[in-house]
């Protein structure tokens, strides 16, 4: 009697492990190889204001996903890109105009989630802001004066501009004074108060989402002192991107942490967000082709002016 209990206590733990050691060892394996997740940002304001927006987000998805989510500020668009080349980035907030350029020179990484603006659009747009007190109405008054773009990987304070200004027949280098690339979205609304350029590019939701709303609402700026004399046609949002290698079970805990956090943790979601966005929705890779077509026209337009 004491063979038989023996031998079922023996098959019954054999089949204990086969239905839940094989999850459970998965689990094991990729948390003692990424006992730290890198999640990098694009430079678009300063960075302590990167810090305080995204600071308890990192929060929440580390306890979800039980290892550290640690932020990391990146020095320009093109650092993103290549820290997901190297591997060392794992996930990533992109501009749709980097994630392109990472898709298009062979960086393995997967958007996963997209922003969602309060009306449910997934789209914002390039404008050219001059001060509100100067003389200038239209891009044509600017010819012979400096123009602020943000980065060559910017959607909207570079590739986006150039297209614009191309449809309209204008070539930056013969037309402008100067073109100064500024680094942040920030940097070149600061640019543009200093009088350092007289007309520049950035991003821009609505009359109440940009980045110089909020830069205004930190005191940086006064809103009013700017005013919009050219946007683009809507660009897609920005994505959430994570590296194509990592194995499968982390992937899918990544996408479902993300995806239901603005649920789950909902003010650290509108530190983020304003308090504006809808929750971030699902997207891929496919969705991001027409700005990988756009970029590719650009670095055409650049290769005729040099």
């Amino acid at each position: 009697m004491a063979i038989k209990r023996r031998v079922l206590l023996g098959a019954l733990t054999v089949i204990a492990s086969l239905l839940t050691g094989p999850a459970q060892v998965r689990a094991q394996d990729w948390r003692a190889a990424y006992r730290e997740l890198e999640f990098a940002v694009i430079p678009a304001e300063n960075a302590e204001g990167v810090v305080g927006r995204y600071g308890p987000m990192m929060a929440h998805l580390s306890k979800e996903l039980g290892v550290q989510i640690k932020l990391r500020i990146a020095n320009d668009y093109a650092a993103v890109i290549e820290g997901q080349r190297a591997g060392q980035i794992h996930i990533a907030l992109y501009g749709p105009a980097s994630f392109a350029r990472a898709l298009k020179t062979g960086v393995k990484t997967e958007a996963f989630a997209q922003t969602v603006n309060e009306d449910g659009a997934r789209g914002y747009y390039s404008v050219f802001y001059v001060r509100a007190d100067s003389p200038y109405q239209t891009i044509l008054d600017l010819k012979g004066k400096n123009l602020g773009l943000v980065d060559p990987n910017s959607t909207s304070g570079y590739n986006v501009p150039l297209y614009t200004l191309n449809k309209l027949g204008i070539d930056p280098s013969g037309f402008f004074s100067k073109t100064v690339t500024t680094g942040s979205h920030e940097n070149a609304i600061m640019a543009l108060k200093q009088g350092t350029v007289d007309v520049a590019a950035n991003a821009w939701t609505d009359e109440n989402v940009s980045y110089l709303q909020r830069m205004a609402h930190k005191k940086m700026v006064r809103a009013e002192d700017f005013r919009i004399i050219l946007k683009s046609d809507m660009i897609l949002n920005s994505p959430i991107a994570m590296l194509a290698q990592l194995p499968p079970d982390l992937k899918q805990l990544i996408a479902t942490s993300f995806l239901e956090a603005p649920m789950k943790a909902p003010e650290a979601f509108h530190r983020i967000t304003d308090g504006r966005d809808r929750p971030w929705a699902p997207v891929k890779n496919e969705a991001y082709q027409p700005i990988i077509e756009l970029i590719t026209f650009v670095d055409g337009l650049k290769k005729k002016q040099n």
